[in-house]
């Protein structure tokens, strides 16, 4: 495969890329939820805990099939999943409508995250592979943030968009995925697949016998649930200090995803001339000032700095982890990249912890729970050997 053909192969893996984005909906979702049904805050954080349940049900499996029925071919299934989670939305926000679809886009992620990193090595190759990850991550956080501003602008128009209200998003993103669907389908990528070599379950669950494999597994995991967590919680935290509506407070969301994009942007290049080691103590550092003003920030310039922060600080954490893990196992790569998608079942761990502690001590309850996390990517930094 030559350079040039390798260029344009990653153009359809960098727009599957962008649906994978479609996940992080779940955050500003969930608060129009919890609104139009009257639910408290641990109830409604049930929908970002569920999506996040299937990736440790499905991504060691996924890694297993990858093996059978290939990268491109297991990327493609997992689109076709979350464009239909995209369209069941489309008849209704009741509580098991929403329950199904959030389901469905779970599943779909968690396919897609699993089987997308290995697809872009196969075309990339072993050199770059964090910045390329992280390109990666760029245009997914481009899908992240505009979420939040397609849900504002459905809500608030004067007549409802097409007579789905803050759920138009859902339509917008399902046309983008059939699209990014058909792309990936008529593009040609040759691979080799090893049809019934595959791994077995407890094959791949012994790979976290390996040190950096484990610690780089709890490492996604924190990382899922401040990403997460912030998501959710950011415009809460915004409403209980500052007195925003939920209308308004839902830019806090934008904002972290907008600096999630700027660092996944810049990190793709500071990756390519600098230790990977360095840069994760300034991602980590930033991290850590963030909880400091999450906790006790009254202000909203204090609270939108805290979430710029933690945004471009979180932004490059797992493709850094990831590829850490991948590359210590060069012969496993399809079962490590299960095993680190696995790890973002930290999105369902997370999101539950916080939703009892902001019930029950406000929302600087959720922020202690993400700073646990921030605690355990500090003691992740001599893990780095790159």
């Amino acid at each position: 495969m030559s350079k040039q053909n390798k260029s344009i192969y990653l153009v359809p893996v960098m727009l599957c890329f962008f649906c994978m984005g479609f996940v992080d909906l779940v955050g500003i979702a969930s608060n129009y939820v919890k609104e139009d049904l009257g639910l408290t805050d641990s109830v409604a954080n049930i929908f970002p805990s569920l999506v996040f349940f299937w990736f440790l049900i499905f991504s060691v499996p996924t890694g297993m099939l990858m093996n059978k029925i290939g990268r491109k071919n297991t990327v493609l299934l997992s689109m076709v999943v979350t464009i239909i989670s995209l369209f069941i939305p489309l008849f209704g926000n009741s509580f098991a409508v929403m329950l199904i679809a959030f389901s469905l886009l779970g599943i779909g992620n968690a396919l897609m995250q699993t089987s997308i990193n290995p697809l872009a090595m196969l075309i990339i190759g072993d050199k770059n592979l964090a910045s390329t990850l992280t390109f990666g991550q760029f245009v997914k956080a481009i899908a992240s943030f505009l979420a939040p501003y397609l849900a504002m602008w459905g809500a608030t128009q004067a007549i409802p968009s097409f007579g789905l209200d803050w759920r138009v998003l859902f339509l917008i993103y399902f046309v983008v995925g059939t699209l990014g669907t058909l792309f990936l389908w008529i593009t040609p990528i040759t691979e080799e697949i090893s049809g019934g070599k595959s791994s077995s379950f407890m094959d791949c669950l012994r790979l976290l016998g390996k040190p950096i494999v484990l610690l780089s597994f709890f490492a996604i995991m924190c990382h899922v649930g401040i990403d997460v967590g912030t998501n959710t919680t950011a415009p809460k935290l915004l409403m209980e200090r500052v007195g925003m509506t939920l209308n308004e407070a839902a830019f806090a969301t934008s904002l972290y995803f907008i600096f999630r994009t700027i660092g996944a942007l810049t990190g793709s290049f500071f990756l390519r001339i600098m230790k990977t080691r360095i840069f994760f103590i300034f991602s980590v550092a930033l991290m850590v000032i963030s909880m400091i003003l999450m906790f006790g920030g009254e202000t909203k310039a204090m609270l939108y700095t805290a979430i710029a922060l933690v945004g471009y600080g979180n932004s490059n954490i797992f493709s850094m982890a990831f590829s850490e893990a991948l590359l210590s196992v060069p012969d496993k790569q399809n079962e490590v990249s299960g095993l680190m998608i696995m790890g973002l079942f930290g999105g369902t761990v997370f999101p539950l912890l916080m939703g009892f502690a902001s019930d029950a001590v406000g929302q600087a309850g959720a922020v202690i729970v993400m700073a646990v996390g921030v605690i355990y990517l500090l003691t992740y930094i001599p893990r780095i050997k790159r």
